[in-house]
This record gives C-alpha cells, structure tokens and sequence, in this order.
C-alpha cells in the first residue's frame, strides 16, 4: 500500500473579523512579531485579542496597540508578561516607508487582520484600511447575498 501524508493541523490562527466587515481593505502585509517566553506560549494555545488593536508607526518602528495576550497560566508570577503591552512589528525598511505614507493619508490606518504561526515564527497580518460607514456596509451584504443567489440559481441551471 502507499503511504499517503496525514494532513497536518492548521496550527492556531486569530482572525480579526471585525477588521474585515468595519473596514475597507486596501492592501495586506505580512510581518513578523516581537514577542516574550510566556507570550509565544499563551498566543499557541490561542489567547489572544486583537479586535480592538491597531498598528502605529513611531520613531521608525512599527507598534501593535492594543492587542490582549492573556497571561500563560502555568508561568511564575515573576516570568508573567504585561497583557496589552505595544509589540514591535517587523518589517523590512521600505515596507515601513509605504505603510507610513498611507497612515500620513487622511482616513487610513493600519489594522491587524490575522495572527498565526509559519515554521515556529508568529506572523501577524496588517491591513491598510479606511472605514466603512453603515450604508456601505448594508450595500455589502446586498452584494454578498446577490452573489449567492446568482451562483445557487446557476447550480439549478446546471443540473
């Protein structure tokens, strides 16, 4: 018999559906993050927060604000970290120039969409944005919802 390759797990990915449904996106990247012991292991059994966060370029650096990374329950008091601390983004040098001159645009700014993990690295995803106002929003799920009854009535032509 062949072996076939089991599927391995997705491992832990945080998604920030507000950020999608709130917010226009315009462009995503890619970034790595800075973080301690206790917070890659809390942010492995998936507690972490980032609804509520937002990126900021400051002094030449790239800040995640915002985001709650609960605390690792098995960890010393002393080890523990600062739940909502800002975490450095990482980024190459002229990534962080075209993200700045998006934030410097009037009703941009950078959003986390997504955090997750590639080869043992945390990854977070930052999208640029500009908000939706809630008529754009309901023009949304107007769309959303033609494109589903276009494709159920093609499926009925089909068969």
């Amino acid at each position: 018999m062949a072996k076939t390759k089991d599927k391995q797990p997705r491992g832990v990915r945080i998604t920030n559906r507000r950020g999608r449904r709130d917010f226009e996106v315009l462009e995503v990247l890619e970034c790595g993050l800075e973080l301690t012991g206790t917070e890659v292991k809390s942010l492995r059994n998936g507690n972490m927060k980032i609804d509520e966060a937002h990126a900021r370029v400051d002094k030449g650096e790239l800040y995640l604000v915002g985001a709650t990374i609960a605390e690792y329950p098995q960890a010393a008091g002393e080890m523990q970290h600062k739940t909502t601390r800002d975490r450095k983004l990482l980024v190459h040098r002229r990534q962080l120039a075209k993200l700045e001159f998006h934030v410097r645009q009037k009703g941009k700014t950078l959003i986390p969409l997504a955090v997750y993990f590639v080869r043992g690295w945390a990854k977070c995803e930052i999208g640029v944005a500009v908000g939706r106002r809630s008529y754009d929003k309901r023009e949304a799920i107007k769309k959303r919802q033609q494109q589903r009854d276009m494709a159920r009535e093609m499926s009925r032509r089909r068969r």
